[in-house]
């Protein structure tokens, strides 16, 4: 796995649902479902790209998180400031920051492997560290669904300079 870009972004304003989950009970698929009948909806898209999610909190942080740990997860799409909220869904702000940026090649099994590079080699050994910021996955146009070996997304890790 190669080492990310460094980026930073502007605000940005998501619409889409979200449910409280778990590692080990994983609310994914059943929150893209449902998510999916929206979709249409979003007549003020920025682009097609869809973005999942991931509000861990301060355990996350301090490396209390376990599998039991739960945390708010996402499924939206951009849209443009002025647009309004279509009924069922709602509103996220991801907010200006520094992120690390990683693609992820392969299913959504091999994610697990991904994360490990990231917060088990890459991280420690970097100049950074997790800022309190949510983490995102973009799944645009190289994305081929979960199961596809050969789909693509970018992994969104919110960081900051070492203290």
């Amino acid at each position: 796995m190669e080492d990310p870009e460094i980026l930073e972004i502007e605000s940005k304003k998501l619409v889409g649902i979200k449910v409280s989950t778990s590692l080990a009970d994983d609310k994914t698929s059943l929150l893209w479902n449902r998510f999916m009948k929206y979709k249409e909806a979003l007549h003020a898209r920025k682009n097609t790209d869809l973005y999942s999610v991931q509000i861990y909190g301060k355990e996350f942080i301090s490396g209390d998180f376990d599998s039991q740990s739960e945390f708010e997860k996402w499924a939206a799409m951009e849209v443009q400031e002025d647009s309004n909220i279509p009924k069922g869904l709602q509103m996220l702000r991801l907010s200006s920051g520094k992120y690390a940026v990683f693609t992820h090649e392969g299913t959504a099994k091999d994610f697990a492997k991904t994360s490990k590079f990231i917060f088990e080699e890459w991280l420690p050994s970097s100049k950074f560290e997790i800022d309190d910021r949510p983490h995102f996955e973009v799944l645009g146009k190289d994305y081929k669904g979960p199961e596809n070996p050969e789909s693509k997304e970018k992994i969104w890790i919110p960081v900051k300079p070492k203290t």
